[in-house]
């Protein structure tokens, strides 16, 4: 039988009263090539010196926040700010050492979830491709200015920040929360109606997907959403996925 480190489906809690989860939600602080104002996407591209301190940063402003579970992409930028977040301030863990679970769904398994783990000592990290940004298609790699350049202002805003418009070759933001939020719902969501504290550590398009869902936003509203590199966004969460408050932690 598996621990409940890989859980489908999570008791529910039976007694009148629970106490409220927090959603800490992070982009990946910045990477190289948004240092270099490149499209990045799926090109998995590792954090710069700015990333690591921004992460560094966040850790301590998490310092007041107990963690139970993470999520995070398989992109290195996203897993990177996720392990510096929670290391470099140790009461984020309660004293647990977090480890990586490798799911059964992972194309490249090798048999990695054979162990369950300790719960009391260890603190899992679960990455999925379901949490990887947009797919930028063939703007992956180019310079964005350049491309504003060639294409024109208008039409790269568009690629970039409506809901419905596919860059060339690449996903919508409609596409990115078509994949996300059913993640959200079957893996993320049963964590917080367990009463836990759950770290999601993504992107800027897949954390708006999430948002869209929390904050009930309009396809207009959602593509408006700012969120800075490694800056943390705590939300007080019901069982019932609802949101009571919203911290930022600039």
């Amino acid at each position: 039988m598996r621990s409940q480190t890989h859980p489908t489906t999570l008791p529910t809690i039976r007694n009148s009263y629970r106490p409220m989860s927090k959603l800490i939600l992070i982009r990946h602080g910045q990477s190289l090539w948004n240092a270099a104002n490149k499209f990045t996407g799926w090109v998995d591209i590792p954090l710069s010196e700015r990333g690591r301190a921004e992460a560094t940063i966040a850790s301590c402003k998490l310092r007041d926040y107990r963690v139970n579970v993470c999520f995070t992409s398989k992109l290195i930028r996203a897993i990177e700010t996720t392990i510096i977040c929670l290391t470099e301030v140790d009461d984020i863990c309660g004293g647990r050492i977090p480890i990586i679970k490798h799911e059964s769904d992972d194309i490249d398994w090798h048999g990695w979830d054979k162990y369950d783990g300790n719960p009391n000592d260890e603190l899992p990290i679960f990455t999925n491709a379901a949490l990887d940004e947009r797919y930028y298609g063939d703007l992956q790699g180019l310079n964005k200015a350049q491309t504003a350049e060639k294409y024109g202002k208008e039409q790269v805003h568009e690629w970039r920040r409506s809901y419905d418009v596919r860059p060339p070759g690449g996903e919508s933001l409609e596409d990115t929360q078509k994949r996300v939020v059913p993640y959200f719902n079957s893996r993320i969501l049963p964590h917080i109606q367990n009463g836990e504290n759950v770290m999601v550590s993504a992107h800027g398009n897949s954390l708006r997907a999430i948002i869209m869902k929390l904050e009930n936003l309009s396809p207009e509203e959602v593509p408006g959403v700012e969120l800075e590199t490694a800056v943390p966004i705590i939300y007080d969460v019901e069982a019932s996925g609802q949101f009571t408050s919203k911290v930022i932690l600039k």
